[in-house]
């Protein structure tokens, strides 16, 4: 198994968005320090994968689409656009990827690569929020919207088990 630290948005939304995929086989969700910092914790994922069944250029390419990874805004500091790397070689691998995916963007990537230093996870009552979840208004405004750009863009990458993203609003 690898693992990638992913930090861009509500730690809700994210793992939602990577608890879907094929190859993956956890996700913890909470808030990550990147190693230069390790007080400055935002929220974020480590996703546990089988680099086999889905490749970090994927896991990479779905992260940038599933949050506004080329906005700065006033919420930055809670929802760093980050991947977090657990060694060199997928540091030096996930920069080559940002810099390949920078042409699929009219406007520039803000996320940064940054080393993993520190990990805090969230409250267990939050774990899992969406699959537990899926109908309240949260989950039906603004994870659906991401699973359904899954199901859309990446279908082959998708678990069956996904709920189904066209809810009625509540």
């Amino acid at each position: 198994m690898e693992r990638i630290g992913l930090g861009g948005g509500c730690h809700w939304c994210t793992e939602a968005v990577f608890q879907s995929l094929k190859g993956v086989s956890r996700v913890e969700q909470g808030c990550i320090a990147p190693g230069n910092d390790p007080n400055s914790f935002s929220e974020a994922v480590i996703v546990h994968y089988d680099g086999g069944l889905i490749s970090l250029k994927d896991l990479i390419e779905i992260h940038l689409l599933t949050h506004k990874s080329t906005v700065t805004h006033s919420m930055r500091n809670k929802y760093r656009s980050a991947v977090y790397t657990f060694d060199s070689a997928s540091h030096q691998e996930s920069k080559s990827i940002l810099n390949i995916l920078q042409g699929e963007f009219t406007h520039p990537l803000i996320t940064q690569v940054c080393r993993f230093g520190a990990f805090r996870p969230s409250d267990s009552r939050f774990h899992d929020y969406y699959y537990k979840n899926p109908k309240k208004p949260f989950c039906a405004t603004y994870i659906s919207p991401k699973l359904k750009l899954l199901m859309n863009k990446f279908s082959a990458l998708v678990n069956h088990e996904v709920p189904n993203t066209t809810h009625e609003s509540p």
